[in-house]
């Protein structure tokens, strides 16, 4: 293994010199003329260097380089050498250290990966190294190719889970040319019937043919069987005929209109879809566009954005023909579709689109360039872009320090963040949903608390006790006379707080590890109507319970700091709030509040309203992880 891994670090050193017609000592002295020392790492600055200036070469004729492996083979082998950026890349391969020590890690045991990658395996693993997730993050920094910057750890996750997280070369090979047949075979589609495609309008994606998946378009109590085609600007399906198709309908999706896409729940004379049909709408069609898959199962810089994400599809494409046998989350390929849902994936498209005003897109490494170079897509840009970036060939596009620095720092943000909401969110999965009744009986259970002081104050309302009812009058009307509410209010949210600390130094979080809910006198399930309208209405019933008992559960675990980070805020917060109304007349508070309610809901309020900060609270809320419910037969 040792030896192989050497070998691959030489002729990664050999195609250097040879793609670039220069000597290792002409090498050095560029590189060391703009070294900065302060920034340390001289072996693998030195070995980014020489790697860029050869990979801007080979980018020069990719699809040659491609077909005939010597792209991938060299990008490989450049990953291997940034993970070991030792001086055996430097030197001539015959001057080799045979005594040099490289450490590989392997991947894990195979008994460890899932049963159905066993006849996958041949083609993703051989006895030779790998590369792990920082190598391929950092070759996606500089083409995106095979990966993007903004999600190429999200790429080599997917690609590697059948190989213990480590990717082999005939994965990675496997990869590449499977990108490049998609890229043929899109280019192969038949432009749909009676549509002439814009120049810069490319087909993504076709389904509803004899090798894809049906498409139907459902219109009144009519349904019509086709073929869909995706393209960057629009969609079109054309119903099929007796020989032919019909002439395509267009849906435009490049225009700035209130258009939008939902998921439809019932078909023609409401005939159930469940989860396999979308509407489109807009102000172009009255009544929408229903379409449904029955065999679904679950500027220059505008136009680098848009071949960054042209590419995207085809990863995906190329990714979904690599793992047939587990198909990938198109999500994880698909960039503006996985920041939309991840927390805070709207600071990394900011930061994107930042660093996309630096990006040179006639560099041979950009997405404009690659995708040209390819066939796939006509020149649009100018001659004198062209020559202006000509004369910047040393740098790779987008490789601009402080803007890659800050959009990866943004990225590892937003995966860390990611990871907290897994985490809580497999502790909701872990949630029984098993109906109603054993629902109902966990937010009876859970509201036992609140019950018992409702009950105190109804007594107190009602004079059950009266010594307590003189008492709350008393205190309530020296509070409202003196203007003491807002102090009261202080001193509950100080007594909250009081509570949590206590809760901490007691660790109620470890000797309440769960709430036990007794399901000995559940009352027998009855029985439901099988009717769609019902139907919904069960699931509707059930996901409200559901929902209000994950949220008691949260505060649960904030009021226990089970999840330290968030009581931490919660009480800052609180604290925050108890100062705000101890040293603030209620009244201006009161006032403060309803002119800011009042404007919130006009016209002007609408268009001052921050979507930005829902959003944070939202992720935030959806990090917390909630107290763990054990359902047990027998009340203890």
């Amino acid at each position: 293994m040792e030896r192989k891994h050497l070998s691959s670090i030489a002729n990664h050193a050999t195609f250097i010199y040879t793609e670039l017609g220069t000597s290792v000592e002409h090498l050095v002295e560029e590189f060391e003329a703009g070294w900065n020392p302060e920034v340390g790492d001289y072996s693998r600055k030195l070995m980014e260097f020489c790697s860029s200036k050869a990979l801007i070469s080979l980018c020069q004729n990719i699809e040659e380089r491609l077909n005939n492996g010597s792209y991938s083979r060299f990008t490989y082998d450049m990953m291997l050498a940034w993970e070991n950026p030792s001086d055996a890349l430097l030197e001539k391969p015959q001057a080799e250290n045979e005594d040099s020590k490289i450490s590989v890690n392997l991947p894990p045991d195979l008994d460890d990966i899932p049963l159905f990658y066993s006849d996958l395996m041949p083609l993703l693993v051989n006895d030779g190294p790998s590369v792990g997730e920082d190598a391929f993050a950092w070759l996606g920094s500089l083409v995106p190719l095979v990966a993007d910057i903004v999600n190429g750890r999200f790429t080599f996750e997917t690609l590697t889970a059948p190989t213990g997280n480590r990717l082999f070369f005939p994965a990675y090979d496997k990869f590449l040319k499977e990108i490049d047949n998609c890229m043929k075979h899109l280019q192969k589609q038949a432009t749909p019937k009676g549509v002439e495609l814009a120049d810069d309008e490319y087909i993504l994606h076709v389904e509803g043919t004899a090798t894809t998946q049906r498409v139907v378009r459902h219109i009144e109590g009519t349904s019509w069987p086709g073929r869909l085609t995706l393209t960057n600007h629009a969609l079109f399906f054309e119903a099929s005929g007796v020989l032919t198709y019909d002439d395509a309908l267009k849906i435009d999706l490049s225009r700035d209109i209130e258009h939008g896409v939902k998921p439809a729940a019932t078909g023609p004379w409401g005939a159930p879809l469940f989860d396999k049909a979308i509407i489109y709408e807009s102000p172009d069609f009255q009544e929408g566009v229903l379409l449904e898959f029955p065999e679904m199962t679950s500027s220059t810089r505008p136009w680098e954005m848009h071949a960054r994400t042209i590419l995207s599809i085809i990863r995906l494409h190329a990714a979904r023909e690599m793992l047939r046998i587990c198909p990938p989350d198109p999500t994880k390929f698909l960039i503006f579709a996985l920041y939309d849902e991840l927390p805070k994936g709207d600071y990394v498209l900011e930061q994107l689109a930042e660093s996309l005003n630096k990006v040179n897109i006639a560099q041979p490494c950009s997405a404009h360039s690659i995708l040209r170079k390819m066939n796939f897509s006509e020149p649009t840009i100018s001659e004198i872009e062209e020559k202006g970036v000509n004369e910047k060939r040393e740098t790779i596009a987008g490789s601009e320090n402080d803007d890659k620095t800050s959009l990866e720092t943004a990225i590892n943000q937003t995966r860390k963040e990611e990871r907290e909401v897994v985490n809580a969110k497999e502790a909701i999965e872990g949630l029984k949903d098993e109906g109603i009744s054993e629902n109902a009986l966990i937010l009876m259970e859970l509201l036992k608390p609140l019950k018992s002081g409702f009950v105190w104050f109804w007594k107190t309302l009602s004079w059950e006790r009266p010594g307590t009812t003189l008492v709350v009058i008393a205190i309530v009307t020296v509070i409202v006379y003196k203007e003491w509410v807002g102090k009261a209010i202080s001193a509950g949210l100080l007594v909250l707080v009081a509570k949590m600390i206590q809760a901490r130094q007691e660790k109620l979080k470890d000797k309440q590890k769960e709430i036990t809910v007794c399901t000995a006198f559940e009352p027998t399930a009855s029985t439901r109507e099988n009717i769609v309208s019902a139907q919904y209405m069960y699931m509707t019933i059930c996901q409200i319970i559901h929902q209000a008992n994950v949220t008691i559960l949260k505060l649960h675990s904030v009021l226990v700091s089970r999840a330290p980070k968030h009581a931490n805020v919660m009480m800052v917060g609180i604290t925050g709030l108890a100062i705000l109304f101890a040293v603030t007349p209620l009244k201006y508070l009161i006032i403060s509040a309803v002119f800011h309610w009042m404007i919130m809901r006009s016209k002007l309020g609408k268009y001052m309203k921050n979507n930005q900060n829902e959003r944070r609270v939202k992720e935030w809320w959806d990090s917390i992880p909630p107290t763990p419910v054990r359902i047990v037969d027998q009340c203890l």
